[in-house]
C-alpha cells in the first residue's frame, strides 16, 4: 500500500477506524478469503471512496461496519466505531448502532424498498426502532421534513406514495432521506448511482455532497466508477483481490497513480472523443454507409400509451424521424423517460406504433400483424439491460444460446446447435466448457457476453443493444464495448445501441440521436453532436458525464449548473 496511507483528511480521533479487517466465507469447497488485512480510517466529514472492481471486498469491508456479514462469514480484526468495536457487538447493540451511528445506502433501491408500504411508514421503521413512544402524526412530520431535505417535490403528499411511483433518482433520495433520518453520522452508500442515468447520478452525488456540507456527515462511497470518486471523494482506497493497494487523497491519487491496478482502472474509463467510432471512419466509408440499404425507417414516428383511470395518453415519442442502414451503428442517448427503449421495443414490434411510419426491413410496423411480421424475427436480436433476468435459470448456457434456433430452425441438428453454441461463445471470448453452466454462475460480464452470443446467434441483420453495459465495472465494460466492436466488425449488422452514457455512444456509434422527452433534439456522428452540441440537453448530458480527473470534474459541475439552469428555462 502506498504510503501516503498515513494521511489524515482531519485532525483529531477518527470517526472509524478499521484494523487488520480479515472476513472468510466458509463455502462447499472451503474457505473463501474476501478480505486479508484491510486497515482504514475515515474522519469526520470526510468523504472516502473505496474503488475497485466487482469481487474486490469492497462491499464486504463495508458491510463489516454495520455488521450486516452473513452467518458463513468469520471476521478478525477490529471495526472501531465511535470507540466501539463493532465485530465484537452483539445482534441488540448492533440494533442500537444502526441508524444512529451509521446508516447504508444500498446498490438497488427499488430491492431495499418494500413495495407494499408507502414511503413514510418505511422511513418511520428506523424511528419506531430507536423511539417506540413516536406516534403516527409525528412520524409523518418527521417523513416530509426527510423527504424535503433530499429534494423530493411535494413531500405532504408524496409520503403516502408507494415505490413503484417514484424514479430509480427519488428512490435513490428515499434511501438518503432515510439514512439520515436518525441524524446519522456516517453513511455507507454501495454503488448508490450504479445504472442511474448520467444526469440523475450528478444530481444524487451532488445531493451527497450536500448531506457532507449541511450535516457534517461523514460518507464510505463504494464504487467501481472512477468518474464518481472524482466528482465526490476527498480521498481514495484501492481495494483488489481483497487488499488495499493503494491509499491517497483524490487530488494525488489521480495525479501519481502508482499501483498498476489503479492505473488500470482509470485507463478504462470512457472519455468522449477518445475512441470515436465516427472519428475513425473515412470519407470513403462514410459514402459507402449512406449508400447502404435502410434497415430501419421512422418518418413522424410516434408511440403513445392510452390513459387508465382519468388519466390522459401519455405520447413517449413524439414525431421522430431516423434512419439505420445496413452495417451502421445508430446511437441513441438520452434519460430514462426520453423515449429510447420505447423505441427500440417498437423497432421489433414489442410496442405499438401509434402514428408517423415506421419500417423495418421494407415491413410497416404500424397496423403490425404478428403473422406476417414472425418470419422476419429471425433477422432481429435483442440484447437487454440486465441478462441475469433475461435468462431462464433452469436452463444451462447452451440451452439459452441455442434456444433461437429451436424456434426458427426447429429441422436443424442438435449437432449443428451445438457447433453453432461453441462458436459463438469463442466469439465472445468465452470457454466453450461454459455451455455446461447455468447463468447464476457466471458474473455479470459473462453474462452479458452471453447475451451477446444468443442474439447473435441467428445472425441477425439488425440488432438492438438496449443499455447493455450500464451496471458493469468500468474495467468489465470496457472489454464488452470493444467486443461489441470487433463482433460488429466480424458479422457486420446493423445497431440500434441505447444508452445514457454520450462516452459509450462515441466509441460505437456511426451516428447519434439524442431523444428528450420523446423528441429527437440532434441527429449527427460524434464531431458534430459531441464537439459541438447545440442544444442544452446535449450540452447538459456532457457536462453531467464525470471523468477521471477531479480538477477537470470541479470545472464540469460548474457547467452542469449553468446549463441545467438554461435547459429549465428553454422548458
Amino acid at each position: 500500500m502506498s504510503s501516503s496511507a498515513v494521511h489524515r483528511f482531519g485532525g483529531g480521533e477518527p470517526l472509524l477506524e478499521i484494523k487488520d479487517l480479515g472476513v472468510s466465507f466458509a463455502t462447499d469447497h472451503g474457505d473463501v478469503d474476501a478480505v486479508r488485512g484491510v486497515s482504514l480510517f475515515v474522519d469526520p466529514g470526510e468523504i472516502l471512496a473505496i474503488v475497485g472492481e466487482s469481487g474486490s471486498g469492497k462491499t464486504v469491508t463495508a458491510r463489516s461496519v454495520l455488521g450486516l456479514l452473513p452467518e458463513t462469514a468469520t471476521e478478525s480484526g477490529a471495526v472501531v466505531l465511535n470507540g466501539r468495536d463493532v465485530v465484537q457487538m452483539s445482534a441488540t447493540q448492533l440494533r442500537r448502532v444502526r441508524g444512529a451511528d451509521v446508516a447504508m445506502i444500498f446498490q438497488e433501491p427499488s430491492s431495499a424498498l418494500n413495495p407494499v408500504y408507502p414511503v413514510w411508514w418505511q422511513l418511520g421503521e428506523g424511528l419506531r426502532a430507536h423511539n417506540p413512544k413516536l406516534s403516527t402524526k409525528q412520524l409523518k412530520e418527521r417523513a416530509v421534513e426527510a423527504l424535503r431535505e433530499v429534494g423530493i417535490p411535494d413531500p405532504q403528499n408524496r409520503i403516502n406514495r408507494y415505490p413503484h411511483e417514484f424514479s430509480g433518482g427519488q428512490k435513490q433520495r428515499i434511501m438518503i432521506a432515510m439514512a439520515l433520518a436518525l441524524g446519522t453520522k456516517l453513511i455507507v452508500a454501495d454503488e448508490p448511482t450504479t445504472a442511474l442515468d448520467v444526469t440523475v447520478q450528478a444530481e444524487i452525488l451532488q445531493l451527497l455532497r450536500d448531506v457532507r456540507d449541511r450535516f457534517g456527515t461523514s460518507i464510505i462511497l463504494i464504487t467501481h466508477n472512477m468518474g464518481v470518486v472524482a466528482d465526490l471523494a476527498d480521498s481514495v482506497a484501492v481495494m483488489h483481490d481483497g487488499v488495499i493497494v493503494e491509499r491517497k487523497f483524490a487530488k494525488e491519487l489521480f495525479a501519481h497513480p502508482e499501483d498498476d491496478y489503479t492505473k488500470k482502472l482509470l485507463g478504462a474509463v470512457p472519455r468522449v472523443g477518445a475512441h470515436s467510432a465516427s472519428a475513425g471512419l473515412s470519407d470513403a466509408a462514410r459514402q459507402e454507409l449512406a449508400g447502404h440499404e435502410a434497415i430501419v425507417e421512422a418518418r413522424g414516428l410516434e408511440v403513445t400509451y392510452p390513459g387508465r383511470l382519468g388519466t390522459p395518453p401519455f405520447r413517449a415519442v413524439r414525431g421522430i424521424d431516423f434512419t439505420i442502414r445496413a452495417g451502421e451503428v445508430f446511437g441513441l442517448v438520452g434519460e430514462s423517460g426520453s423515449g429510447k427503449t420505447t423505441t427500440g421495443r417498437a423497432i421489433v414490434g414489442l410496442e405499438e406504433v401509434t402514428g408517423g411510419s415506421l419500417k423495418v426491413f421494407g415491413y410497416e410496423m404500424r397496423h403490425l400483424r404478428e403473422r406476417t411480421f414472425k418470419p422476419l424475427r429471425k433477422d432481429i436480436g435483442f440484447v437487454f439491460q440486465d441478462p441475469a433476468t433475461s435468462f431462464d435459470p433452469q436452463l444451462t448456457i447452451g440451452q439459452c444460446i441455442a434456444e433461437p434456433l429451436e424456434v426458427h430452425e426447429p429441422r436443424s441438428s442438435a449437432a449443428d446447435r451445438r457447433r453453432r453454441v461453441r462458436d459463438l461463445l469463442s466469439a465472445v471470448q468465452l470457454p466453450v466448457d461454459y455451455a455446461n453452466r447455468f447463468p447464476h454462475e457466471l458474473s455479470g460480464g459473462q453474462r452479458q457476453r452471453v447475451s451477446l452470443a444468443r442474439a447473435l446467434v441467428m445472425r441477425p441483420k439488425l440488432l438492438i443493444a438496449d443499455e447493455p453495459t450500464s451496471a458493469l465495472d468500468v474495467s468489465v465494460q470496457a472489454t464488452v464495448l470493444e467486443l461489441f466492436r470487433q463482433l460488429q466488425a466480424e458479422f457486420g449488422f446493423a445497431c440500434l445501441f441505447i444508452s445514457h452514457d454520450l462516452a459509450v455512444i462515441d466509441m460505437l456509434a456511426h451516428r447519434i440521436g439524442v431523444l428528450y422527452h420523446g423528441e429527437l433534439v440532434e441527429v449527427g456522428d460524434g464531431a458534430q453532436v459531441l464537439g459541438n452540441p447545440q442544444h442544452p440537453y446535449t450540452k447538459r448530458l456532457l457536462a453531467s458525464l464525470p471523468v477521471p480527473d477531479p480538477v477537470e470534474q470541479a470545472v464540469r459541475r460548474e457547467e452542469f449548473r449553468r446549463v441545467d439552469e438554461e435547459l429549465a428555462g428553454r422548458d
